[in-house]
């Protein structure tokens, strides 16, 4: 049988890393990074997101605030993915159409999906060269001040935050629930019971120490959802409202 390839290896010993050395990436990485962006598959051709490459340490120093993780200002490079339907809004504009529904729900899920497919191309060409990365959906911990922070015009949002280099650190792989209870042929499977389903997955992830608490297991995984349920970020909750106040219809059909 032929050897796997060495790009899917990559990507099954993907671990999130959150400390960088301090060696710079060089432009001509960026550069190939940038290009991996640009050819990522996008929904009809539209394009319909964009990335902002922080590289002022004080808009770095209040997204860690935002984000309530300190090392996220010490990221040697930082990329925020967004939404962005204002450029087509605009380029439309200009051709003399003023057609409402750039701004509705449709147009806002093929640019959220946009950016989050452009991430991950951009993850899966970073680690194939030796850098390590970490996704920070906490830029949304309070959308409205990262919208204001990088100055996002009408018809943007903030999908996601991206923190790149090379690791300083070699974490243990993180163990993930069995595939039986997350794929499923033809139809969604609904089962009895869940816990007995994932009692062995529950004991396994009290083996395993997240680098950010060295000097603590992890909590098994049912628990860690409860206490994620419980903790509750307002803010956050009320995502939705600055959508809508980035100029996305969100009229919900009576039909």
């Amino acid at each position: 049988m032929q050897s796997m390839d060495d790009t899917i290896k990559m990507q099954l010993n993907h671990r999130t890393i959150r400390e960088f050395t301090d060696k710079a990436i060089s432009d001509e990485i960026i550069s190939r990074l940038v290009q991996v962006a640009e050819r990522t598959a996008t929904s009809n051709g539209l394009q319909a997101c964009s990335i902002i490459r922080i590289s002022d340490q004080a808009i770095k120093n209040e997204l860690a605030d935002i984000c309530k993780q300190e090392y996220v200002a010490r990221m040697p490079e930082l990329w925020i993915f967004i939404v962005d339907q204002y450029r087509n809004g605009q380029i439309a504009k200009e051709k003399n159409c003023h057609e409402e529904s750039i701004g509705d729900m449709d147009r806002f899920f093929q640019g959220f999906t946009d950016a989050c497919l452009m991430a991950q191309n951009v993850v899966t060409a970073a680690e194939s060269i030796g850098l390590g990365t970490v996704y920070l959906g906490s830029i949304l911990n309070d959308p409205s001040r990262t919208v204001k922070l990088l100055k996002l015009p009408k018809l943007t949002f903030p999908a996601l935050g991206l923190g790149f280099g090379y690791p300083n650190q070699n974490p243990k792989l993180k163990p993930r629930m069995d595939m039986k209870l997350r794929m499923f042929e033809n139809s969604y499977k609904c089962f009895d019971n869940y816990s007995d389903l994932i009692k062995e997955y529950d004991q396994i992830m009290k083996t395993y120490y997240d680098l950010r608490d060295t000097n603590n297991r992890v909590d098994s995984f049912s628990n860690q959802l409860i206490t994620k349920l419980k903790n509750i970020n307002p803010i956050r909750q009320k995502i939705i409202n600055v959508i809508a106040e980035q100029g996305f219809d969100l009229m919900i059909s009576d039909k």
